[in-house]
């Protein structure tokens, strides 16, 4: 007996659906490609300051006790459930059992207390150490619960455990993390061809909601016009933070792409070395605010997009003050307080990482600088350079960096931090801030804080930088806001 007349009639089927428009149902993409504009150094957040880390690998790759979700909320990962006791100094967290690292090794308690620990110890090369400053002991319960012991009330402390800083690493392969991270995360590290792309698979072992991608490739693109040409010809299909916002325009009128506009973390600035002669004197700081035009910034650099703020603080929280006014755009008042200053013939360093923002932005400040008779020497340098010769060696007089950290102006009461500030009335407002449970208080005491720094004019203020982002129409999930440096993969998914 022979199948051929089976096979014909099938063919047959098929002849006739086609005829009749009807066709077979495409199984949906299970790739992505995402671009972005600057590759991290290292993969491990608990090891580097750059944002591009995060952007690879928050809750694709690691996962802390909690975690931001897409509206900036807190939300329970790693740990399901926590209890705080009555003094607000015990924090007990209830974790979820039948996690396992992507090496195979199981998560557990004694995960939890090695990485807070690892973190908080005194050799810790963690970028944002202060987030674990107020630990006073980690003590293993059981395999399940672990319990944190505060030296004083932290009223940011389940906000701080959500920071990629913050995830959750096994003493197995914390060492190798930077070029092989093991985490728990439902995406593992496939391949990082350094210079072009890191490649995440999923992780067929992630004890939660799987994700809907095989696969998901994050792209290193830093020209814009590269960026531009990418998307067009489909090479890449989201670009949840644009470069060339002058090009979205054309995104808009092509039914193939959607335009993603958001908000989020990311107060640019005219960072100020404040121990660094003159601009250790406040009069030569305010004049340098007085001299910056921020709208200008925001129309030559950004296309219109970007919010102006006066202070460290994200306009969209509720704690926010507008003191714009404060250090308005007053070239005239810029130049008396130079006078008053006893300060002319004045020649700043100005050092400018790869971001449009920054090297846009820093052609248009040196001109209004200028023309209050402030000259700079420009220096672009890529991040690596800017990390060790700014952020590090605090060698600078100016910079423009967009810091995108979720509610970090706990920043300025840093006596090391690179702009150099650690003002002790500032501490002292922080320290109440920690110390604060009750909203309305600490609502109070944000606010005294985002205007002592905008008294002293520790930096000049630019504005929020918006999230502009395009997608394929198709490809669902990319998060319209950044409530924290990331592009979280595991909602995404293609839309048949």
């Amino acid at each position: 007996m022979t199948n051929k007349p089976i096979a014909a009639a099938a063919v047959s089927l098929l002849a006739l659906g086609l005829a009749l428009g009807v066709t077979p149902a495409a199984a949906a993409r299970m790739d992505a490609t995402i671009g972005m504009q600057l590759e991290p150094p290292n993969l491990d957040p608990t090891g580097g300051a750059a944002a591009a880390i995060d952007e690879v690998v928050y809750a694709n790759v690691f996962e802390g006790l909690t975690r931001f979700g897409a509206d900036g909320s807190i939300l329970p990962a790693l740990a399901k459930s926590w209890e705080i006791s009555d003094d607000g100094l015990t924090y007990t967290f209830m974790l979820n059992e039948g996690v396992k690292f992507h090496d195979g090794t199981d998560f557990d308690a004694e995960d939890v207390k090695f990485s807070l620990d690892r973190a908080r110890a005194d050799d810790s090369t963690n970028a944002q150490k202060a987030l674990f400053a107020d630990i006073a002991s980690v003590d293993v319960v059981d395999p399940a619960t672990v319990k944190v012991t505060l030296s004083k009330p932290n009223g940011s402390f389940l906000f701080n455990m959500a920071w990629g800083d913050a995830v959750i690493v096994a003493p197995e392969s914390a060492a190798d993390n930077a070029a092989k991270p093991v985490g728990t995360g439902p995406f593992k590290l496939n391949e990082w061809v350094k210079g072009d792309r890191v490649e995440l698979g999923r992780y067929d072992g992630y004890w939660g909601t799987p994700v809907k991608l095989d696969k998901v490739t994050f792209k290193f693109i830093s020209d814009p016009t590269a960026a531009f040409a990418a998307m067009m010809a489909d090479d890449i299909d989201a670009y949840p933070t644009f470069p060339a916002p002058e090009n979205l325009v054309q995104f808009e009128s092509d039914p193939r792409f959607e335009v993603i506009i958001g908000s989020s973390e990311g107060e640019t600035i005219l960072a100020m070395n404040n121990k660094q002669a003159p601009l250790d004197n406040v009069k030569v700081r305010q004049a340098v605010a007085h001299a910056i035009d921020r709208q200008a910034i925001i129309d030559g650099a950004m296309f219109g997009y970007g919010t102006p703020i006066g202070t460290h603080f994200a306009p969209h929280n509720p704690a926010y003050v507008d003191l714009t006014a404060q250090s308005a755009y007053d070239p005239e008042k810029s130049k008396a307080l130079l006078a008053e200053a006893g300060v002319s013939d004045l020649t700043l360093s100005l050092k400018l990482p790869p971001p449009s923002y920054a090297r846009r932005g820093g052609e248009i400040i040196a001109a209004q600088l200028r023309d209050v008779g402030i000259e700079t020497e420009i220096t672009n340098v890529e991040w690596a350079q800017w990390l060790d010769d700014v952020f590090k060696a605090k060698n600078f007089d100016l910079t423009i960096v967009s810091h995108t950290e979720p509610m970090d102006i706990g920043i300025y009461g840093r006596d090391d931090y690179y702009f150099q500030y650690g003002d002790a009335d500032f501490k002292a407002i922080m320290a109440d801030l920690d110390k604060a449970t009750d909203p309305a208080k600490r609502t109070e005491l944000m606010q005294a804080a985002q205007k002592k720094i905008a008294d002293d004019y520790v930096n000049g203020y630019l504005f929020q930088l918006a999230r502009t982002g395009v997608s394929n129409a198709k490809l669902k999930g990319i998060w319209p806001n950044s409530p924290t440096q990331a592009n979280d993969m595991t909602g995404v998914y293609w839309e048949d």
